[in-house]
């Protein structure tokens, strides 16, 4: 079972420092990881729809980023994530080849969602929406699920995702729109039908 990580939040200044002193100072990779891993995490959760999966998708795609830090060369503001994302992203693609498998998701399958303010009832809801949206997601494209779980679960900017797809931004853009725009005609066509059931 994965491990509670706590987010840690680094300034790229920060985040800056600890790349460049990893040969010297190779304890700021912990500080890197519970930076990035909740973050992977959820990427790789709405991506493959399994718990226990993700977890060991994001353990792998860890494995593989110390593997291969010392050979990363740092190139400013947002190079480190698109690095770990694009490691992420072929995992994610290997996985897919692997297993050639859909599973619908089950929402006990699903992550615990972490806050303190949300009632028993309130964190089952938001279950439930977190399914309904990944069930909507898989009726787009694979290059607008990609696009769209980067940018929205993974928290990468345009040109962040554009690098880690191999894409032009503008291409990214287009991506995102039109996605957005599918998934909000197909909850506006589910609430009509549901609404003429009634």
């Amino acid at each position: 079972m994965r491990e509670h990580v706590s987010p840690e939040a680094l300034s790229p200044d920060e985040e800056r420092d600890l790349i460049l002193r990893l040969p010297d100072q190779p304890d700021g990779f912990r500080r890197l990881y519970r930076h990035y891993s909740p973050r992977v995490f959820n990427y790789v959760v709405y991506r493959v729809g399994s718990k226990q999966d993700a977890e060991d998708l994001t353990a792998d795609i860890f494995l593989k980023v110390i593997e291969a830090i010392m050979r990363f060369a740092y190139r400013g503001v947002g190079s480190f994530a698109t690095w770990v994302f694009r490691i992420a992203h072929n995992a994610v693609q290997d996985f897919y080849r692997a297993n050639l498998r859909y599973e619908p998701v089950d929402l006990d399958n699903l992550p615990e969602i972490q806050s303190h303010e949300l009632l028993p009832e309130e964190m089952f809801a938001r279950k439930e929406q977190f399914a309904h949206l990944r069930q909507a997601l898989i009726t787009l494209s694979p290059r607008r699920q990609e696009v769209i779980t980067l940018r929205f679960f993974a928290g990468l900017r345009n040109h962040e995702i554009a690098e880690v797809l191999n894409l032009d931004e503008h291409a990214v853009a287009s991506h995102l729109c039109r996605g957005l725009e599918d998934l909000a005609h197909k909850f506006q066509a589910e609430e009509l039908k549901g609404g003429r059931s009634k």
